[in-house]
Order: C-alpha cells, then structure tokens, then sequence
C-alpha cells in the first residue's frame, strides 16, 4: 500500500480521461467526444519525473438519483475521493466556471484532502479568462493546462510535489505496519445474522445495539480497530433485507446505506446463520459483493449451536463451490460472535482476502499461462476462422482486472472465458476475490480499447 494515490475527478467532457492518457502514457482509457464515456474507475501507475503514484479516473460527477447509471458512477467518483491521497479537480478553461461544477467542488472540500485545480484546454493561451475564473471555486490556484498538447505538466509536477505523500517503502513490505493505512472491512449479512454481536465481540466493548428483533441496526456505523497491529475500519451495516419487504422508508435507506459500506470497502464478510445458511438472500448479497467488485469472506455464525454434527463444514464449503461459482475458493470461516469464537480466523481471512484482491502479476508471467492455456484448449473457431488472443495483461487490481487482445474476441463463448478465468485463479493463486475479464479485439494492445 505504499503507493500513493491521486483521483481525477470533474464534471463530464472537461477532459478527465485525455490527464490520465497523459499521465500514464497508455491510451488505456476511452477518449470520445460525447460526455460520460468513462463509466467505470480506471486506474494506472505513473511515473512522472521522480513521482510514482496511483491515478484514477473517475467517471464524469453528476448529481442523480443512485439507482441510475450517473448516480453510480458518482458513487465511483466518492469512493475514488475517500481512497484518495490528492484529487487532481479538471474543469473546462474554455466553458469556465459552469454551476455544474460546485457541488463537486463542495464535495472534493468536504474529503478534507490536497487538491489540484487544472484547467484544462487552455492551449496557447486560449481560456486563460475561465482559468483565472476558477478562483471562485475556492480550491486554490488554478494550473492552466492542456492534457491534449501537454502544457502546463511543469507546473503539475511541482503541484503533485508539494502534495503527494512519501511512499514508505517499508510499508510495501510490511502489510501490518502499526502506522499503516486502515483496512476497511464492511460485515453485511441478512437480518438478525449476529452483525452486531459479533463486531461488539471483536471491540471487547458494547458499543452496538443489539437485540433479538431483526433489523435493530438501522445505519450503518464506522468504527476504527486494531487487530494484531493492523489498523481496520470496521463497518456494521443494516441487516439487507429482500426488497419486496422493504414498506417503509427508513428501512430503504437502511438498505442502500448497506450498499453504499459495501462500495467503500475493501473486504466485506458475509455473515450467514449456520443453522440456517446459504438462503437465496444470501446468495443474492454475496453476488451484489461480488458485482461491486470487493473481497469475500464467508463467516458461518452461531457455529456453537451446529458444531456437533460431524462432515457439516465440509458439506458447507462444497455447497458454497457449487451455488457461488464466481468466487470461487473464497473462505468460510466457522465462528460464533456471541461465544468469541473464530474471530483470530476470521481476521486472518479478512487479511488474506485483501492481499489477493490487491495482488498485481507481471505481463510476462500472464502471457507465459496464455500461451500454455490456450495451446492446451484452443479458443474454438468462427465461421471457419480460429479466434486468437494475442496478448493478455493486467490492467489494474483490487479486484485484478485482465484485459485479453486479439481478434473476434466478441465471438468467444461463455464457458471459454470461464475457462480463462478459472485458469488465472488457479495458477496464479486468487482464491474467492472477483476477477473481471476485459476483450479487446485490437492487433495492437495498445491501440485505444
């Protein structure tokens, strides 16, 4: 984690994705026209005159209701913020200051972090007037910029200078430095699962409410712990319940809430009721975690009351293998939050889980089980034409994310990326943590895709 990390974020089409071009110098993301392209958070390592750092692009900011496309990828764009070490804020040097851009502005100040106001397309001079119009903003001095042609890039190293923090190198090393980062965990679960009881276990402390009616839990909590020197963010969620039951108000929000620790987090454990396990809502909230691209840990609670049936824990993990396929050798952990116990095993997964969702493996060793995969089961043909993949390289991590190049990618069915991903898992050991695929039909890997 010794990297620092900076978050370009802006409202749409100032010209977030041409700064992260620039700055990684891979067309990695998707430059068009139209605003609102980058849908999702990419990101890339840069090396920039002595800096090293992490940069994300956000999706463009847009203030919508969350269920919507926009109200997610704002949702990307708070979660970049949180994790960010500086925000590097783009505006439109030539539209100015737009009403757009303020409550992002407000939003960026409220994160509390070093920013960086760039006003882009400022080439030669041009919108210099909106450059100096986005002191109003209140985020500091404007650095006229050009991500297009490149000026203004002295003037952001010696911003990003002053800013960015030291990598500790030892930190790169040592996952468990006391000063370290925090790990943010989120244990989420159906109703009445033992949440609550089980992180007033682990904090020694009642500092939840807890009770046996489910749903008592109406927010969610964040709470700052120390395991074996590790510092961890712990968050409580409201028990998520099916949304056909949902009447009341409080009770959506509840919900969402949930989600929203689940989108902050790193790792998130699922809490099951062992004598009751692996209903359909759980299934249904392990794929929503899976979906939101986070770490799984499986956590049978109330053990304690099923640990005298013998083969029981084995039955459960080979059930676990069949329904939920898509994470694949994630833990689960027998424990019991009442009794404190498997909370050390617990823990010890939870670190686990979030070294392989950050793992990062090099192109080589990637292209070396390409090869051997494809040779041993060849992608199948279309229309009389073999489908080739050229080339395959990770394209970022937490949770690893490879992207393949080749042609008639489009073409390549189901149960063959399946194949890929099962393959990647297993050889390069990335037990129960999401893994996106990305196809790109391309000759060259680093033609714009």
């Amino acid at each position: 984690m010794g990297m620092p990390t900076a978050a370009i974020v802006g409202r749409p089409n100032v010209g977030k994705s041409p700064l992260f071009n620039r700055l990684v110098g891979k067309k990695l993301a998707l430059v068009d026209d139209r605003p609102g392209v980058t849908r999702d958070r990419r990101e890339g390592d840069v090396a920039f005159g002595g800096l090293h750092f992490r940069v994300i692009d956000t999706a463009g900011l847009e203030e919508s209701d969350a269920a919507t496309l926009m109200g997610r990828m704002r949702m990307q764009t708070e979660a970049a913020i949180l994790a960010a070490d500086v925000v590097l804020f783009v505006i439109d040097a030539r539209a100015g200051v737009l009403p757009a851009d303020q409550p992002f502005a407000e939003l960026v100040r409220r994160a509390g972090c070093p920013v960086i106001l760039i006003a882009n397309k400022a080439e030669g001079g041009t919108g210099l007037a909106g450059a100096y119009e986005a002191f109003t903003l209140g985020l500091g001095d404007p650095i006229p910029f050009s991500a297009e042609h490149g000026e203004g890039l002295g003037e952001l190293h010696e911003a990003l200078k002053g800013v960015l923090p030291k990598p500790d190198p030892e930190d790169d090393e040592d996952e468990e430095a006391p000063g370290g980062r925090s790990l943010k965990v989120a244990i989420v679960g159906r109703p009445n699962a033992g949440k609550s009881t089980l992180i007033n276990r682990m904090l020694g402390e009642d500092r939840l409410l807890v009770g046996p009616e489910a749903g008592i839990t109406r927010d969610s909590i964040s709470l700052d712990w120390e395991w074996r020197g590790r510092k961890i963010k712990l968050h409580d969620t409201a028990g998520m319940r099916r949304r056909a039951r949902i009447d009341d108000k409080l009770e959506k929000l509840a919900v969402s809430d949930g989600l929203r620790a689940v989108r902050f987090a790193e790792v998130v454990v699922v809490l099951l009721d062992a004598t009751i396990p692996f209903e359909k809502q759980d299934l249904t909230i392990i794929d929503l975690v899976e979906s939101e691209g986070r770490a799984v840990v499986i956590g049978l609670n109330k053990w304690d009351l099923v640990a005298d049936q013998p083969g029981l824990l084995k039955e459960l993990r080979e059930d676990c293998t069949r329904l939920l396929p898509q994470v694949r050798g994630v833990a689960v952990v027998p424990l019991s939050g009442l009794a404190g116990e498997g909370l050390d095993k617990l823990m010890q997964a939870v670190v686990q889980a979030s070294e392989v969702w950050d793992k990062r493996i090099s192109t080589s060793r990637i292209n070396d089980w390409l090869s051997e995969a494809t040779s041993r089961n060849p992608p199948p043909a279309v229309s009389g034409r073999r489908i080739k993949i050229r080339y395959a390289t990770q394209v970022k991590s937490r949770p690893p994310h490879f992207a393949l190049f080749g042609n008639q990618l489009n073409a390549l069915p189901k149960s063959y990326t399946r194949y890929l991903v099962n393959g990647l898992r297993e050889a390069f050991e990335l037990p129960g943590t999401p893994i996106r695929l990305s196809l790109r039909t391309s000759q060259n890997p680093f033609d714009k895709g």
